[in-house]
């Protein structure tokens, strides 16, 4: 197949009869159908790339040069192309480019922390920036991302022609990945499928996170930082609860720690409410992993009496923008999911279209924004 006959529309559609909302596409005499009746509408004629250039007046290979940023042509030739085929409506033979490159161009993406509510998480801020993310820079490089309910049975997917699958954040119990791999299907996912074959991740590193917060908590005074997690068996959560344990251990400090038993504002405020408590041991700092909106997160702090930041330090992991905007702002910890979508998505490329065939992956660092919510004007 040549470079052109990609855009030449060898399979044009057919110009059939179009279906309506009330069932009117069987084509038959039904009622009301009489010698009178208007003839069925039919699909517009798909426009050729012979079409697009007889109306720049260039020729095909020249314009099929310029929709591939292919061939030496001066920057008003190309222009010209791509301008006419824009005014015409022209698209390229989406059959003949899968048939040439022997891929779909389609990327599946599951969140998995989410199993139990799979379509909740683009309540979630750091999931739907991740997931705007992913499809924004797949589809910069020509992939389309299409979404998957977390804890995807294999007749739901197996149909599909996918050329891979993101997994975010993998439960240890979802079998997904594992079939999906069995498929021969390209995963890409955290740390947690490292080393298996078909499998690549990208991560970011929890232990250098949590040390992060706490070791600023430190440097401003705490010494019972309260840490609020989900009850999730994700890598990234376990990763948290081991960092906060090796932290506490290593100073001689109380290992506080509670559970947020479901994702969302009301159970992660119920979990923060708990983890403030009453009593002479209160938590001098909070680090809050399980995401909840910041201006909850103050107000909870204080019907328990707390000044933040002057009795209770607080961080959240989060990429909720309402933290800048509370009083005082909030501290948060970003997991920069544009950066995660960036890297994952050119490492996908590197495999499916430049032939890496090493199972590897990437850490992305985080980013400790601090903010009012976190620093003492002296510390103790």
């Amino acid at each position: 197949m040549t470079e052109a006959s990609e855009h030449d529309g060898a399979t044009p559609e057919r110009g059939g009869q179009v279906a309506g909302w009330g069932g009117g596409g069987s084509g038959g005499r039904g009622p009301g159908s009489g010698r009178g009746a208007a003839p069925a509408p039919r699909s517009a004629p798909r426009v050729r790339l012979v079409d697009v250039a007889r109306e720049a007046g260039l020729s095909k290979t020249t314009v099929s040069a310029a929709l591939n940023g292919t061939g030496r042509l001066s920057p008003e030739v190309r222009e010209k192309a791509r301008e006419t085929a824009r005014r015409m409506g022209y698209r390229p033979n989406a059959t003949a480019r899968q048939l040439r490159a022997g891929r779909a161009r389609l990327i599946g993406y599951v969140v998995g922390e989410l199993a139990d509510t799979p379509w909740t998480f683009l309540e979630s801020p750091y999931f739907a920036r991740l997931t705007g993310a992913t499809a924004a820079t797949a589809l910069a490089r020509g992939y389309a991302v299409v979404l998957l309910p977390a804890g995807s049975l294999q007749s739901e997917w197996a149909a599909l022609p996918l050329d891979a699958v993101v997994v975010a954040d993998p439960v240890a119990d979802d079998r997904i990945v594992e079939d999906l791999l069995a498929a021969r299907i390209p995963v890409f996912s955290d740390r947690s499928v490292e080393g298996r074959p078909g499998a690549h991740w990208v991560d970011v590193d929890a232990a250098d996170a949590v040390g992060q917060v706490l070791d600023h908590f430190h440097a401003q005074g705490a010494r019972r930082p309260v840490l609020v997690v989900p009850d999730s068996t994700t890598r990234f959560h376990r990763e948290v609860d081991a960092a906060h344990r090796a932290w506490c251990a290593a100073r001689g400090l109380p290992e506080l720690t509670v559970r947020a038993a479901e994702p969302g504002n009301g159970p992660v405020i119920q979990a923060v409410e708990t983890a403030l408590g009453t009593g002479p041991d209160r938590p001098d700092a909070l680090l809050l992993v399980a995401e909840a909106s910041p201006p909850l997160v103050l107000d909870a702090a204080r019907r328990h009496g707390y000044d933040v930041p002057g009795d209770l330090l607080l961080v959240c992991v989060s990429e909720d923008e309402t933290a800048v905007h509370t009083q005082p702002p909030v501290t948060t910890l970003s997991l920069r999911p544009d950066a995660v979508a960036e890297a994952g998505i050119a490492h996908l490329i590197a495999v499916l279209e430049e032939g890496l065939e090493e199972t590897g992956g990437a850490l992305v660092p985080v980013r400790l924004e601090v903010r009012g919510s976190s620093v003492r004007a002296s510390p103790a």
